[in-house]
């Protein structure tokens, strides 16, 4: 049994990944935009409105505080082991040379159910928001094609959900450069609509309505936080890239620490903006900044917002497909999940087949499947890898002292302790259905590892 905590050496690590398979075309800018454009979405678009109206009130802006420490501390080991083993694979591949192979498959076995989920769930947000921009124009999809079924709108299948998730796997397999243009075009549109409702809201702030200002009081605060977690988990995505930057020692940990810093400075004034503009009772709909601006009477700025949350949530689909490939490639590449996964396209310098793979997956699931009911296992995954990524940082320093990385974590062990102890806090406080499938999930991992990955790991 000892062969399950096998461990992958660094001289492996650092010799994949200067095998060139990937083309190393992504500047810092790229980074910044690819974290940006992941993180800045339905978070901020849909998020915001409905955990305040249920369970924050205005005091939100202090879960998006919490979230966000808990988030930096993580980052700041991302970012050592980013600038020291710049390798596809993100925590799955930092755990596979600190805790061992069996680790490595699970926590890479756990995030291939978040990025998934996270792809099909974020599509249905797309689908609604695209629904109601080109309802403005007059045009309508009937219910029957635009809704899963056991959403009780009578649906069939989300067909705009599907097809957006389609489009954007076309896209990401022609190559990282060009996904990357179409990326830093829409966050910059993303970023400019973020900033036409900060300057028109603000306007229209009634300190009144931030009074209460923790209805809920810390326990909702703490529920929130772990809910608002979802909005950040595209952060994380940056670490993925890691074989496709150019100096990747110096721009990782500033992509990384650069993305969350900016994305969590517009989450906090979006929040309070828009609990100051309307009563937070009032928040809970789809679609909170556009309907904020709505009732203030700003309706040809409402309609901005929805172009904005359209542009928006498509760069979370890119960036997340991304990520999700990059992650499969690298276990692929390890034996643990089959060849096929890990075989990269002669002109385009993708994993062609894994990517087309996962959008037919990821489609599937958007179309016909109810996600409400799932989007919690995306926290717990996420929650999961960075209590990971903490502890290893920790077997990183006390086996491999002689790695040499441009940024290093401040206070080890202490600082990643804390970040383990905070995101564990935080999944506690997720629902305990949420905790039984993600056990279940993590189960089923361990079977195809025992019987298939084990046996066909390079390793063995």
């Amino acid at each position: 049994m000892n062969d399950i905590f096998r461990k992958k050496t660094m001289s492996d690590l650092l010799a994949n990944s200067q095998k060139k398979e990937l083309n190393r075309s992504l500047s810092l800018l790229d980074l910044i935009f690819l974290g940006v454009g992941c993180v800045i979405g339905t978070g901020i678009f849909v998020v915001t409105g409905v955990v305040a109206a249920e369970s924050a009130g205005p005091a939100i802006s202090i879960s998006f505080v919490i979230a966000g420490i808990a988030c930096a501390l993580a980052a700041f080991c991302y970012a050592e082991f980013s600038s020291a083993v710049p390798v596809s694979g993100s925590v799955y591949t930092y755990t596979y040379a600190t805790l061992g192979e069996v680790f490595a498959f699970l926590i890479g076995w756990d995030l291939m159910l978040e990025y998934v989920l996270a792809i099909s769930a974020v599509s249905t947000g797309w689908s609604a928001y695209f629904r109601s921009l080109i309802a403005g124009f007059g045009l309508h999809v009937p219910e029957i094609v635009s809704s899963a079924p056991g959403t009780g709108k009578g649906g069939i299948v989300d067909l705009p959900a599907m097809l957006i998730i389609l489009l954007i796997t076309a896209l990401v397999s022609r190559g990282v450069k060009e996904s990357t243009r179409f990326n830093n075009v829409m966050v910059l549109i993303k970023l400019a609509i973020i900033l036409i409702f900060i300057v028109v809201g603000v306007g229209y702030v009634k300190p009144e309505n931030w009074t209460p200002f923790a209805p809920f009081g810390f326990d909702g605060i703490i529920t929130s936080a772990a809910t608002v977690f979802f909005a950040y988990i595209g952060f994380d995505v940056i670490a993925t890239a890691s074989e496709e930057v150019k100096s990747p020692k110096r721009n990782m940990p500033i992509g990384i620490i650069a993305s969350l810093a900016i994305c969590t400075i517009l989450y906090i004034g979006v929040s309070l903006i828009l609990t100051g503009m309307v009563p937070y009772q009032q928040l809970n709909v789809a679609d909170p900044v556009a309907m904020a601006l709505r009732i203030v009477g700003q309706d040809s700025a409402a309609g901005i917002i929805s172009v904005g949350a359209v542009a928006g949530i498509t760069t979370v689909l890119l960036a997340l497909i991304y990520a999700q490939v990059r992650l499969t490639y690298a276990m692929s590449r390890d034996g643990l999940l089959p060849k096929k996964m890990g075989v990269v396209h002669k002109k385009y310098k993708t994993p062609l087949f894994n990517t087309w793979l996962t959008g037919f997956v990821a489609a599937g699931i958007a179309g016909f499947v109810d996600l409400t009911t799932l989007a919690h296992l995306v926290n717990i995954g996420t929650l999961a890898a960075f209590t990971l990524v903490s502890l290893a940082i920790i077997v990183l320093r006390k086996k491999h002292p002689e790695i040499q990385a441009s940024f290093r974590v401040p206070f080890v062990p202490v600082l990643p302790v804390i970040s383990a102890l905070l995101c564990l806090y935080l999944s506690l406080s997720l629902p305990s259905i949420t905790w039984i499938a993600f056990l279940i999930w993590l189960s089923v991992g361990f079977i195809v590892y025992m019987f298939y990955s084990r046996k066909h790991s390079n390793l063995n």
